[in-house]
């Protein structure tokens, strides 16, 4: 039989577990949610000039992706448009190896591969690992992105990985985020 004060104790220890578990769920809940709210857009806009008129209409909504078994994330990424990419091996605990390359101007590119990565949820974690040894780590979070090109369009709907990255700038655009779409 158990004593009261050792009842407590593990009381405390379950309570505290508990708590520092689902502060992480909810935290990473939320930087999903963060990331992927930062690929919604819209635009309408209609401009006349010498009695022509000409609209523009684009939206632009993310959800994120939750899929039950981590592994599923697995896949090779890419972003053909800036020249980003990422090739991600998720085990079935959410575990993730990879490498990829990025950007650092128009004709430089730079590889790398990353390390103690983990998903929670729909977000991914991992610390990028230069050639020179330098780091930075990467958040990104699984999403599925539907484009709309007018408002009574159905949409297109494209799996994949939305990414808040380090600024660059490329053929005169400040890139500050990165969608890489599913590539295989």
């Amino acid at each position: 039989m158990l004593r009261p004060a050792v009842v407590m104790s593990l009381s405390i220890i379950a309570t505290n577990l508990f708590a520092q578990t689902g502060a992480s769920a909810t935290d990473a809940q939320s930087r999903t949610a963060v990331i992927a709210s930062s690929f919604t857009k819209f635009k309408d806009v209609t401009k006349s000039k010498h009695g022509i008129t000409k609209s523009k209409y684009r939206r632009v909504e993310t959800t994120a992706a939750i899929r039950a078994n981590p592994a599923d994330y697995s896949g090779v990424y890419e972003d053909p448009d800036f020249g980003f990419g990422l090739k991600l091996s998720v085990d079935s605990r959410g575990a993730v190896t990879g490498s990829g390359y990025e950007p650092l101007n128009e004709s430089v590119r730079r590889t790398f591969t990353l390390q103690n990565g983990t998903i929670q949820g729909a977000l991914l974690r991992a610390t990028k690992v230069y050639a020179n040894g330098n780091t930075e780590p990467l958040e990104a979070a699984f999403m599925n992105r539907t484009s709309f090109e007018s408002a009574t369009d159905t949409g297109t709907t494209v799996f994949g990985l939305g990414a808040l990255v380090k600024p660059v700038e490329l053929h005169g655009i400040t890139i500050n985020k990165v969608f890489f779409e599913r590539a295989r």
